[in-house]
């Protein structure tokens, strides 16, 4: 046998991973607020896009003065058109052909589910907005208005402790001191700095630097500056005059409470049952991080992208919100003003800026559409927990999802990331909704891990201290109401839930009245 070179064709086909195509697939995964984002830099960037600031302010559009005005409006906009989506719109038709000319590329490898549209059709218009304002606009706002210039900054916990400071010392060398024990204070209230370091750094001796750290620890709140845990709970006891020796053991001895060890607490701390429980007590009121409060980011709120909400016939109405949906619009009157008097190299420019518009439009159009289908069915596959609870949450996985609506897993999976339901139960991530199985003793439906653990928290709030449920007997309960578990799967998931042990509850619920009730 011979080796010789020739020549032969052959025929493949490949997906070939295109920056557009890459866009599409990194839209599905972005939360809203990071949508947002992405698409302010796009406006940034492409001088074609534009914000429809129109629909942000609640306006319509104005009404043209002129008949020339109404048909150049009428050629370079579609956004009046009525069969137009109302969360996203564009003033330039574009025609999947044209896109996929251009791109070297089609929408049906992102959204398979797409191609079945004709050319031009729309899609059907989406569930009216609950949350839209009625009523006629009676202020203006104007553009340079900032709301925020009149909020009041929010003191750090350094600023709070430097007022304090001047107010205490007026000696300017011990209020270097202070200032330098300041900087070594952590986010929730606690001196992390040597002494000994600073007192070298700032040329003094140890004493003097633990005198004014004395000082700051009467500052409030109360607890600051504190070098450890017993210090800090130590401080706010003596503010209410609760530290004896009793407690100062206990202080010295937190292991034990943490273990929930209260029969040698009582032997270290020379108190019956009743006295541990009250020192216990005032334990819980006090607060290990004081300086937590102070300077922290402000909490943001969970924003959901589906409301979900019965309808009158007693099914689900699933919408979008469309407040979470950036509008974008592509702007073809400039590009068709400006193209006709620029250079070769400025219009390949333009060019390439008009097909990542149209791209993006697209993109964001079959976005909103799939998480719409994606959340749809899973309305449908979870009705049980909308209606009746937790414990009615069936088992679901992402196949089931992507086989009942025509989509790969992988999309299922970037689509329920980071996006949130809002439902009449509260607002749930969509990845709450897929849990595993467990199957039934009975040999009937299979019960999701999440009602599982529901139940598990249930019985377990409601023992008495006389009666308190071990992993076994939980196990039994669980498999008399049709649940096939096993034991160390009880207690997995007892120790996700952070319940502790029977031996920890007993302990805790006898040395706490107030918890065996």
């Amino acid at each position: 046998m011979s080796l010789s070179p020739k020549l032969e064709f052959r025929q493949t086909q490949s997906l070939v991973m295109t920056p557009q195509l890459m866009q599409a697939i990194k839209l599905l995964q972005l939360s809203n607020l990071d949508l947002v984002s992405y698409v302010d830099a796009e406006l940034e960037r492409n001088p074609l896009l534009e914000r429809d600031e129109r629909d942000e302010l609640g306006e319509a559009a104005p009404p043209p003065e002129k008949a020339s005005d109404l048909a150049e409006q009428q050629a370079t906009a579609l956004d009046v058109a009525e069969d137009r989506p109302d969360w996203l719109e564009t003033r330039l038709e574009v025609s999947p052909d044209s896109i996929a000319e251009r791109l070297d590329t089609d929408l049906s490898n992102v959204f398979p589910d797409d191609h079945g549209h004709a050319a031009g059709e729309a899609a059907p218009m989406p569930p009216a907005d609950p949350w839209a304002m009625t009523g006629t606009r009676t202020t203006q706002v104007s553009d340079d208005y900032n709301l925020e210039a009149f909020v009041a900054e929010e003191k750090s916990l350094a600023d709070v402790l430097g007022e304090q400071l001047g107010l205490a010392i007026r000696d300017e060398r011990l209020r270097l001191i202070g200032y330098a024990l300041i900087d070594e204070v952590d986010a929730a209230g606690y001196m992390r700095g040597s002494l000994a370091a600073i007192a070298e750094r700032l040329g003094t001796d140890v004493a003097e630097v633990e005198a004014v750290l004395a000082i700051l620890q009467t500052f409030e709140p109360t607890g600051i500056c504190a070098r450890d845990l017993p210090e800090c709970l130590g401080i706010q006891l003596k503010e209410r005059n609760r530290f004896d020796p009793p407690m100062a053991a206990l202080l010295s001895h937190l292991d034990l409470a943490a273990r929930r060890d209260f029969a040698a607490l009582r032997k270290v701390c020379g108190v019956d049952d009743e006295d541990l429980a009250e020192m216990l007590g005032e334990l819980r009121a006090l607060n290990p991080k004081p300086g937590a409060r102070f300077g922290s980011a402000p909490m943001q709120p969970i924003v959901p992208d589906v409301v979900v909400r019965p309808a009158p016939d007693g099914s689900w109405l699933i919408e979008l919100n469309t407040d979470t949906l950036p509008r974008v619009l592509v702007n073809q009157s400039y590009y068709a003003k400006v193209v006709r008097s620029t250079k070769d190299t400025e219009r390949a420019y333009l060019a390439d800026c008009l097909q990542t518009a149209n791209w993006l439009v697209k993109s964001l159009d079959q976005r909103a559409k799939t998480i719409l289908k994606v959340a749809t069915e899973i309305v449908r596959q979870q009705d049980g927990f909308l209606t009746h609870g937790v414990r009615h949450l069936r088992p679901l996985n992402l196949k089931t999802i992507a086989e009942a609506i025509g989509m790969h897993e992988s999309t299922v999976s970037r689509v329920t990331s980071n996006k949130y339901m809002a439902t009449p139960r509260g607002i749930f991530e969509l990845k709450y909704f897929f849990t595993s199985a467990i199957a039934s003793s009975e040999g009937g439906e299979a019960h999701s891990a999440e009602a599982v653990r529901h139940r598990i928290r249930s019985l377990i709030d409601a023992e008495s201290a006389d009666d308190i449920l071990s992993d076994d007997t939980l196990v039994k309960l669980l498999r008399d109401s049709g649940i096939d578990i096993a034991r160390r799967t009880v207690a997995k998931y007892r120790e996700a839930l952070r319940i502790p042990s029977s031996v920890q509850r007993r302990r805790e619920k006898q040395a706490d009245p107030a918890m065996s009730r």
